[in-house]
Protein backbone atom coordinates (compact mmCIF):
# COMPACT_ATOMS: atom_id res chain seq x y z
CA UNK A 1 0.00 0.00 0.00
CA UNK A 2 1.09 3.40 -0.55
CA UNK A 3 1.55 6.24 1.87
CA UNK A 4 0.26 8.62 -0.70
CA UNK A 5 2.18 12.09 0.07
CA UNK A 6 0.53 15.92 -1.01
CA UNK A 7 2.71 17.60 -3.19
CA UNK A 8 5.94 19.33 -1.38
CA UNK A 9 4.29 23.12 -1.23
CA UNK A 10 0.23 23.01 -0.13
CA UNK A 11 -2.49 24.76 -2.27
CA UNK A 12 -4.37 27.32 -0.88
CA UNK A 13 -7.00 26.77 1.30
CA UNK A 14 -5.85 23.22 1.81
CA UNK A 15 -4.11 21.79 5.29
CA UNK A 16 -0.88 21.98 6.28
CA UNK A 17 1.02 19.66 4.79
CA UNK A 18 1.94 17.85 8.16
CA UNK A 19 -1.54 18.16 9.16
CA UNK A 20 -2.61 16.11 5.85
CA UNK A 21 0.19 13.65 6.87
CA UNK A 22 -1.10 13.49 10.28
CA UNK A 23 -5.26 12.70 9.45
CA UNK A 24 -4.30 10.13 6.74
CA UNK A 25 -1.95 8.10 9.52
CA UNK A 26 -4.76 8.84 12.05
CA UNK A 27 -7.23 7.31 9.77
CA UNK A 28 -5.09 3.89 8.50
CA UNK A 29 -4.24 3.44 12.09
CA UNK A 30 -7.20 3.66 13.76
CA UNK A 31 -8.75 0.99 11.35
CA UNK A 32 -6.39 -1.29 12.41
CA UNK A 33 -6.32 -0.20 15.91
CA UNK A 34 -10.06 -1.33 16.36
CA UNK A 35 -9.81 -4.42 14.45
CA UNK A 36 -6.91 -5.43 17.49
CA UNK A 37 -10.20 -5.41 19.70
CA UNK A 38 -11.71 -7.98 17.32
CA UNK A 39 -11.00 -11.02 19.88
CA UNK A 40 -13.60 -14.10 19.18
CA UNK A 41 -11.67 -16.08 21.65
CA UNK A 42 -12.60 -14.15 24.51
CA UNK A 43 -16.50 -12.66 23.00
CA UNK A 44 -18.46 -15.55 25.22
CA UNK A 45 -15.65 -15.61 28.39
CA UNK A 46 -18.30 -13.38 30.54
CA UNK A 47 -20.41 -9.92 30.21
CA UNK A 48 -18.58 -8.31 32.32
CA UNK A 49 -15.59 -9.21 30.26
CA UNK A 50 -16.78 -8.12 27.37
CA UNK A 51 -18.21 -4.85 29.20
CA UNK A 52 -14.66 -4.28 29.96
CA UNK A 53 -13.11 -4.20 26.28
CA UNK A 54 -15.93 -1.87 24.88
CA UNK A 55 -15.14 0.25 27.32
CA UNK A 56 -11.02 0.30 26.64
CA UNK A 57 -11.95 0.05 22.96
CA UNK A 58 -13.68 3.59 23.16
CA UNK A 59 -10.56 4.74 25.41
CA UNK A 60 -7.83 3.75 22.58
CA UNK A 61 -10.24 4.99 19.92
CA UNK A 62 -10.66 8.44 21.85
CA UNK A 63 -9.36 11.48 18.82
CA UNK A 64 -5.80 11.35 19.73
CA UNK A 65 -2.18 12.64 17.12
CA UNK A 66 -1.20 9.18 16.69
CA UNK A 67 2.59 10.53 16.15
CA UNK A 68 4.07 7.68 17.18
CA UNK A 69 2.68 5.47 14.39
CA UNK A 70 3.38 9.09 11.85
CA UNK A 71 7.26 8.25 13.02
CA UNK A 72 7.54 4.78 12.70
CA UNK A 73 5.81 5.38 8.75
CA UNK A 74 8.60 7.93 8.59
CA UNK A 75 11.27 5.80 9.69
CA UNK A 76 10.37 2.91 7.38
CA UNK A 77 9.73 5.52 4.33
CA UNK A 78 13.23 7.35 5.07
CA UNK A 79 14.95 3.47 5.41
CA UNK A 80 13.08 2.38 1.85
CA UNK A 81 13.88 5.67 -0.45
CA UNK A 82 9.72 5.09 -1.10
CA UNK A 83 6.17 5.78 0.50
CA UNK A 84 5.16 2.28 -0.25
CA UNK A 85 4.31 0.10 2.87
CA UNK A 86 3.13 -2.99 3.44
CA UNK A 87 0.03 -3.47 5.32
CA UNK A 88 1.48 -5.32 8.01
CA UNK A 89 3.41 -1.85 8.80
CA UNK A 90 0.30 -0.57 9.75
CA UNK A 91 -1.14 -2.93 12.20
CA UNK A 92 3.11 -2.94 13.44
CA UNK A 93 1.92 0.61 14.18
CA UNK A 94 -0.97 -0.01 15.55
CA UNK A 95 0.19 -2.57 17.86
CA UNK A 96 2.62 0.32 19.00
CA UNK A 97 0.06 2.56 19.53
CA UNK A 98 -1.79 0.11 21.73
CA UNK A 99 1.34 -0.50 23.84
CA UNK A 100 1.28 3.38 24.64
CA UNK A 101 -2.53 2.78 25.34
CA UNK A 102 -1.53 0.31 27.96
CA UNK A 103 1.49 2.51 29.36
CA UNK A 104 -1.12 5.31 29.80
CA UNK A 105 -3.34 4.10 31.60
CA UNK A 106 -0.97 2.24 34.25
CA UNK A 107 0.16 6.05 34.15
CA UNK A 108 -2.96 6.98 34.62
CA UNK A 109 -2.97 5.01 37.82
CA UNK A 110 -0.04 6.07 39.05
CA UNK A 111 -1.13 10.01 38.79
CA UNK A 112 -4.51 9.90 40.01
CA UNK A 113 -5.44 11.53 36.95
CA UNK A 114 -8.81 12.14 36.27
CA UNK A 115 -9.19 13.15 32.71
CA UNK A 116 -7.00 11.78 29.49
CA UNK A 117 -7.62 12.85 25.79
CA UNK A 118 -10.92 14.88 26.68
CA UNK A 119 -12.82 12.37 28.78
CA UNK A 120 -12.40 10.02 31.80
CA UNK A 121 -9.35 8.22 32.42
CA UNK A 122 -9.80 4.57 32.27
CA UNK A 123 -10.02 3.75 36.01
CA UNK A 124 -12.53 6.62 36.49
CA UNK A 125 -14.46 5.02 33.81
CA UNK A 126 -14.58 1.39 35.09
CA UNK A 127 -15.63 2.01 39.08
CA UNK A 128 -14.84 4.28 41.44
CA UNK A 129 -12.22 4.76 43.66
CA UNK A 130 -9.34 1.33 44.83
CA UNK A 131 -11.98 -1.05 42.79
CA UNK A 132 -11.58 1.16 39.12
CA UNK A 133 -7.29 1.39 40.03
CA UNK A 134 -7.48 -2.22 39.98
CA UNK A 135 -9.77 -3.09 37.24
CA UNK A 136 -7.87 -0.18 35.16
CA UNK A 137 -4.15 -2.03 35.70
CA UNK A 138 -5.38 -5.71 34.42
CA UNK A 139 -6.70 -4.52 31.58
CA UNK A 140 -3.48 -2.74 31.12
CA UNK A 141 -1.99 -5.97 31.04
CA UNK A 142 -4.19 -7.66 28.93
CA UNK A 143 -3.84 -4.47 26.04
CA UNK A 144 -0.12 -5.14 26.76
CA UNK A 145 0.12 -8.73 25.59
CA UNK A 146 -2.61 -7.75 22.72
CA UNK A 147 -0.12 -5.23 21.64
CA UNK A 148 3.06 -7.69 21.32
CA UNK A 149 0.63 -9.98 19.64
CA UNK A 150 -0.05 -7.22 16.99
CA UNK A 151 3.47 -6.51 16.49
CA UNK A 152 5.20 -9.80 16.63
CA UNK A 153 1.87 -11.22 13.86
CA UNK A 154 2.58 -8.41 11.73
CA UNK A 155 4.47 -10.55 9.49
CA UNK A 156 6.89 -8.18 8.70
CA UNK A 157 11.12 -9.36 7.88
CA UNK A 158 12.79 -9.22 11.45
CA UNK A 159 10.15 -7.85 13.22
CA UNK A 160 11.06 -10.05 16.31
CA UNK A 161 14.43 -8.11 16.91
CA UNK A 162 12.34 -5.11 16.69
CA UNK A 163 10.09 -5.89 19.61
CA UNK A 164 13.05 -6.61 21.52
CA UNK A 165 14.58 -3.64 20.88
CA UNK A 166 11.63 -1.39 21.79
CA UNK A 167 10.76 -3.85 24.68
CA UNK A 168 14.65 -2.99 26.09
CA UNK A 169 13.19 1.01 25.55
CA UNK A 170 10.14 0.20 27.08
CA UNK A 171 12.44 -0.99 30.33
CA UNK A 172 14.22 2.35 30.02
CA UNK A 173 10.91 3.72 30.01
CA UNK A 174 9.92 2.20 33.23
CA UNK A 175 12.61 4.05 35.16
CA UNK A 176 12.02 7.20 33.76
CA UNK A 177 8.57 7.08 35.39
CA UNK A 178 9.63 5.45 38.52
CA UNK A 179 12.39 8.81 39.06
CA UNK A 180 9.39 10.83 38.24
CA UNK A 181 6.88 9.85 40.54
CA UNK A 182 10.26 9.13 43.18
CA UNK A 183 11.38 12.57 42.96
CA UNK A 184 8.23 13.92 43.61
CA UNK A 185 8.79 13.31 46.97
CA UNK A 186 12.16 15.09 47.38
CA UNK A 187 12.27 18.77 48.79
CA UNK A 188 13.20 20.70 45.58
CA UNK A 189 16.44 21.65 47.02
CA UNK A 190 17.63 18.16 46.39
CA UNK A 191 16.28 17.70 42.77
CA UNK A 192 18.91 19.21 40.03
CA UNK A 193 17.52 19.80 36.40
CA UNK A 194 20.06 17.48 35.29
CA UNK A 195 17.65 14.87 36.71
CA UNK A 196 14.58 16.76 35.51
CA UNK A 197 16.19 15.93 32.48
CA UNK A 198 17.70 12.58 32.43
CA UNK A 199 13.50 11.93 33.31
CA UNK A 200 12.77 13.84 30.28
CA UNK A 201 15.32 11.63 28.12
CA UNK A 202 14.23 8.25 29.44
CA UNK A 203 9.94 8.44 30.00
CA UNK A 204 9.84 10.20 26.72
CA UNK A 205 12.56 11.26 24.40
CA UNK A 206 13.95 7.18 23.82
CA UNK A 207 10.49 6.18 24.29
CA UNK A 208 7.70 8.41 22.41
CA UNK A 209 10.40 9.83 19.76
CA UNK A 210 13.53 7.40 19.35
CA UNK A 211 11.64 3.71 19.36
CA UNK A 212 9.13 4.82 16.82
CA UNK A 213 11.62 6.05 14.12
CA UNK A 214 13.86 3.62 14.67
CA UNK A 215 11.49 0.58 14.76
CA UNK A 216 10.21 1.75 11.04
CA UNK A 217 13.66 2.94 9.69
CA UNK A 218 14.75 -1.17 11.11
CA UNK A 219 11.78 -2.49 9.47
CA UNK A 220 12.69 -0.96 6.46
CA UNK A 221 16.24 -2.54 6.61
CA UNK A 222 17.43 0.85 7.47
CA UNK A 223 21.38 1.40 7.50
CA UNK A 224 23.28 2.10 10.77
CA UNK A 225 24.32 5.70 10.56
CA UNK A 226 20.26 6.35 9.21
CA UNK A 227 19.46 4.42 12.26
CA UNK A 228 22.09 6.82 14.38
CA UNK A 229 21.01 9.98 12.78
CA UNK A 230 17.28 9.13 13.91
CA UNK A 231 17.80 8.58 16.89
CA UNK A 232 19.39 11.97 17.08
CA UNK A 233 16.83 13.24 15.92
CA UNK A 234 14.25 11.84 18.28
CA UNK A 235 16.11 12.76 21.36
CA UNK A 236 16.13 16.38 20.52
CA UNK A 237 12.46 16.35 19.67
CA UNK A 238 11.35 14.43 22.23
CA UNK A 239 13.15 16.65 24.77
CA UNK A 240 11.25 19.88 23.28
CA UNK A 241 8.16 17.42 23.36
CA UNK A 242 8.70 16.94 27.09
CA UNK A 243 9.34 19.98 28.24
CA UNK A 244 6.69 21.61 26.22
CA UNK A 245 4.40 19.13 28.57
CA UNK A 246 6.07 20.60 31.45
CA UNK A 247 4.36 23.83 30.51
CA UNK A 248 1.11 22.80 29.29
CA UNK A 249 1.22 20.85 33.04
CA UNK A 250 1.48 24.03 34.88
CA UNK A 251 0.62 27.15 32.66
CA UNK A 252 -1.70 24.70 29.98
CA UNK A 253 -5.54 25.03 29.49
CA UNK A 254 -7.35 21.91 30.45
CA UNK A 255 -10.31 22.36 28.03
CA UNK A 256 -7.55 22.89 25.45
CA UNK A 257 -5.08 19.55 26.61
CA UNK A 258 -7.56 17.54 27.38
CA UNK A 259 -6.27 16.81 30.59
CA UNK A 260 -5.44 18.93 33.94
CA UNK A 261 -3.54 21.52 33.94
CA UNK A 262 -2.77 21.42 37.05
CA UNK A 263 -2.08 17.96 37.26
CA UNK A 264 2.36 18.65 37.73
CA UNK A 265 1.19 20.79 40.60
CA UNK A 266 -1.66 18.60 42.32
CA UNK A 267 1.25 15.82 41.93
CA UNK A 268 4.16 17.97 43.20
CA UNK A 269 6.21 17.15 40.21
CA UNK A 270 9.58 18.14 39.94
CA UNK A 271 9.61 19.45 36.18
CA UNK A 272 12.11 21.70 34.16
CA UNK A 273 10.10 25.07 34.78
CA UNK A 274 10.02 24.36 38.82
CA UNK A 275 13.37 23.61 39.11
CA UNK A 276 14.73 26.20 36.50
CA UNK A 277 12.53 28.73 38.78
CA UNK A 278 13.56 27.27 42.14
CA UNK A 279 17.71 27.50 40.37
CA UNK A 280 17.51 31.16 40.03
CA UNK A 281 15.27 32.46 43.35
CA UNK A 282 16.14 34.29 45.92
CA UNK A 283 16.04 32.48 49.44
CA UNK A 284 12.42 34.10 50.41
CA UNK A 285 11.11 32.80 46.87
CA UNK A 286 12.71 28.91 47.68
CA UNK A 287 11.21 29.12 50.49
CA UNK A 288 7.46 29.67 48.95
CA UNK A 289 8.04 27.33 46.22
CA UNK A 290 9.33 24.84 48.68
CA UNK A 291 6.04 25.25 50.63
CA UNK A 292 3.78 25.33 47.76
CA UNK A 293 4.48 21.89 46.44
CA UNK A 294 4.92 20.74 50.04
CA UNK A 295 1.08 21.01 50.25
CA UNK A 296 -1.17 18.24 50.04
CA UNK A 297 -2.99 17.94 47.69
CA UNK A 298 -6.47 19.02 49.24
CA UNK A 299 -4.75 22.22 50.03
CA UNK A 300 -3.24 23.27 46.73
CA UNK A 301 -6.46 25.21 45.44
CA UNK A 302 -7.06 27.63 42.92
CA UNK A 303 -4.70 30.49 44.88
CA UNK A 304 -2.52 28.20 45.82
CA UNK A 305 -2.24 27.13 41.52
CA UNK A 306 -2.10 30.86 40.73
CA UNK A 307 0.90 31.21 43.29
CA UNK A 308 2.73 28.89 42.05
CA UNK A 309 2.46 29.75 38.09
CA UNK A 310 3.65 33.30 39.33
CA UNK A 311 6.33 32.39 41.24
CA UNK A 312 8.02 30.09 38.41
CA UNK A 313 6.77 32.95 35.97
CA UNK A 314 9.07 35.72 37.96
CA UNK A 315 11.58 33.89 38.78
CA UNK A 316 12.15 32.74 35.04
CA UNK A 317 11.35 29.43 35.06
CA UNK A 318 8.92 29.35 32.51
CA UNK A 319 11.80 31.74 30.16
CA UNK A 320 14.05 29.28 30.72
CA UNK A 321 12.14 25.75 29.62
CA UNK A 322 10.60 27.83 26.74
CA UNK A 323 14.46 28.28 25.83
CA UNK A 324 15.41 24.60 26.27
CA UNK A 325 12.37 24.01 24.01
CA UNK A 326 13.62 26.26 20.85
CA UNK A 327 17.25 24.75 21.81
CA UNK A 328 15.88 21.23 21.71
CA UNK A 329 13.59 21.90 18.30
CA UNK A 330 16.61 23.43 16.39
CA UNK A 331 18.86 20.74 17.28
CA UNK A 332 16.43 18.08 16.35
CA UNK A 333 15.71 20.03 12.56
CA UNK A 334 19.32 20.11 12.14
CA UNK A 335 20.27 16.80 12.64
CA UNK A 336 17.24 16.11 10.32
CA UNK A 337 19.60 17.86 7.64
CA UNK A 338 22.10 15.13 7.73
CA UNK A 339 19.22 12.78 6.58
CA UNK A 340 18.21 11.92 2.90
CA UNK A 341 14.63 13.23 1.64
CA UNK A 342 12.68 10.57 -0.40
CA UNK A 343 9.29 11.92 -1.86
CA UNK A 344 9.70 14.84 0.78
CA UNK A 345 9.32 12.67 4.02
CA UNK A 346 12.49 14.78 5.80
CA UNK A 347 10.73 17.73 5.02
CA UNK A 348 6.79 16.26 6.55
CA UNK A 349 8.97 15.20 9.71
CA UNK A 350 10.90 19.05 9.65
CA UNK A 351 7.29 20.33 9.30
CA UNK A 352 5.97 18.00 12.37
CA UNK A 353 8.54 18.84 14.57
CA UNK A 354 7.94 22.52 14.38
CA UNK A 355 3.82 21.77 15.44
CA UNK A 356 4.95 19.53 17.79
CA UNK A 357 7.36 21.63 19.54
CA UNK A 358 4.84 24.99 19.56
CA UNK A 359 1.51 22.62 20.31
CA UNK A 360 -1.00 23.76 22.49
CA UNK A 361 -2.65 20.27 23.00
Amino acid sequence: MALTLPDAQPSPGLLPLERAWLQLVQAEVETSLAELFELPDEAHLDGRWTQALAQARAYALRPAKRVRPALVMAGYCLARGSTAVPAGLWRFAAGLELLHTFLLIHDDVADQAELRRGGAALHRMLAPGRAGEDLAVVVGDHLFARALEAMLGSGLPGVAGVVQYNLAVCRHTAAGQYLDLDLSRAPLGEVTLFQTLRVAHLKTARYGFCAPLVCGAMLGGATTGLVEGLERVGRHVGLAYQLRDDLLGLFGDSAVAGKAADGDFLQGKRTFPVLAAFARAGAAERAELEALWALPAEQKDAAALARARALVESCGGRAACERMVERASRAARRSLLALPNPNGVRDLLDALIARLAHRAA
